[in-house]
């Protein structure tokens, strides 16, 4: 531990405080969450990172995701090279925007046409537009604990009534703007149901994260997946997959691959995606079939725009980062590896007799301190968010640094070790003996 005397994290904290709203550019990182003082990041490489301090962690946050290979890939980081010096930013055509594209749709069998955007929230937000655009509708469904990025009419909670319509969750969104967005429970059929008998002709999309990944790890099941498709069929509404978290980190096509494998015929309308696309680099997209997305700008009325879409140094990085997890053997590895941490954490917990659960898909996996996996946000509501923190600081003072809140997932890279994983039980058994 470090004398507080000497605590680069909290100066640097208290300096924050002074320049930045609560000292951070997004709230996770202010460790509200969790209590105790946010890791000021000083670098990073392979599957570690070092702090303000020196201390050094085993890294399962990975940049909320980008970091599928790990920290400083040489191939990435050669790419990123070359591009610099070739030139920042043009605000013009590349062809690498063209081979991005190319590359993203080889893997996105779902998609015919993508386009490039810089951020999760900007991609979601263009994805309803872009729907709402297509069918000339103006509701959306929703389900309550899936995060679609900061976009006012997704900043909204559940109504107080069945198939009721939402309320703003942040000051600064007035309620008419959020009066066309339907919230729902996830995996509630009965819910689902009713709100295509009510609303179905005015429904421009429903919208859905796969694998919520902001409810820390909750599946979609399959007879839930398969119904969504079918009423925005029969309805004419879009299902939107947000595969922003779990787009080419859970599989090589996403979630919605694995879906198509279980689902006969089965493909989303439009598809969001970030993260792992741009490899660490602000970047993100959607796409879709043709005729849908025809209806953006400049061939149609819906209108998008963006200065670094594109951005010539994002595109390499995303490029030669999906370039390496398309390689064979790639996913089954990274899968094994992920597998191999969530049944050890699961026989750790079970040998102490701490109440745990915990699933994954690929490089992606979350954990609850209860009996059985929570299905939906209301259940996800019941975990114990005190013993989640003590056991949030148990593995961070062993040198392990997982999501620092109770509702996020966390992340497995190419470059962790047999040995980092074994490091990394050691100091659950450690933190869990703690809670039991």
């Amino acid at each position: 531990m470090t004398n507080s005397v000497n605590d680069r994290n909290g100066a640097l904290m208290e300096r924050a405080r002074r320049v930045i709203p609560g000292g951070v550019n997004s709230p996770v990182r202010a460790f509200r969450a969790v209590g105790g003082t946010p890791r000021f990041i000083q670098r990073a490489q392979g599957a570690y990172l070092w702090d303000a301090n020196g201390q050094r962690y085993i890294d399962y946050i990975g940049s909320w995701g980008p970091m599928i290979l790990g920290h400083g890939h040489p191939a990435v980081l050669e790419a990123v090279r070359r591009a610099a010096q070739d030139g920042l930013s043009f605000g013009a055509p590349t062809e690498r925007e063209v081979e991005l594209a190319e590359e993203v749709l080889s893997l996105m069998p779902s998609m015919d046409m993508v386009r490039l955007v810089s951020s999760g929230t900007e991609a979601g937000m263009s994805a309803i537009r872009l729907a709402r655009g297509a069918t000339g509708r103006s509701k959306i469904i929703k389900f309550e604990g899936c995060y679609h990025g900061h976009a006012d009419a997704l900043l909204v909670k559940a109504g107080s009534g069945l198939a009721t319509f939402g309320n703003p969750t942040s000051a600064g969104v007035p309620p008419e703007v959020v009066q066309h967005t339907l919230v729902l429970e996830y995996n509630n059929l009965a819910q689902l149901e009713e709100a295509f008998a009510l609303h179905g002709r005015d429904l421009a999309c429903l919208i859905i994260e796969p694998i919520a990944g902001n409810m820390n790890f909750v599946r979609a099941s399959l007879d839930f997946v398969r119904r969504c498709r079918e009423l925005c069929t029969q309805y004419g509404a879009l299902l939107i997959y947000d595969e922003v978290m779990t787009g080419f980190r859970t599989a090589l096509g996403g979630v919605q691959s694995l879906h198509a494998k279980a689902i006969a015929g089965f493909a989303p309308d439009i598809t969001v995606m970030g993260k792992v696309i741009g490899g660490g680099m602000p970047l993100a997209a959607f796409g879709g079939k043709r005729d849908v997305m025809e209806q953006l700008a400049p061939l149609g009325p819906v209108y998008q725009a963006g200065t670094l879409s594109g951005n010539p140094i994002a595109t390499a990085c995303g490029l030669a980062t999906l370039r390496e997890i398309r390689k064979p053997g790639f996913f089954e590895a990274l899968s094994a590896r992920t597998r191999a941490l969530v049944d050890g954490l699961r026989a750790a917990a079970q040998e102490l007799g701490v109440p745990f659960c915990a699933d994954s898909e690929g490089g992606l996996f979350g954990f609850f301190l209860l009996p059985r996996l929570p299905q939906n946000y209301r259940e996800v509501m019941q975990s114990d968010a005190a013993r989640f923190n003590r056991f949030f600081h148990g593995l961070l003072s062993r040198g392990v640094y997982v999501a620092p809140a109770l509702y996020e997932a966390s992340f497995v890279s190419a470059a962790h070790s047999e040995d980092d994983i074994a490091a990394t039980l050691q100091a659950a058994r450690a933190a869990f003996r703690e809670l039991a």
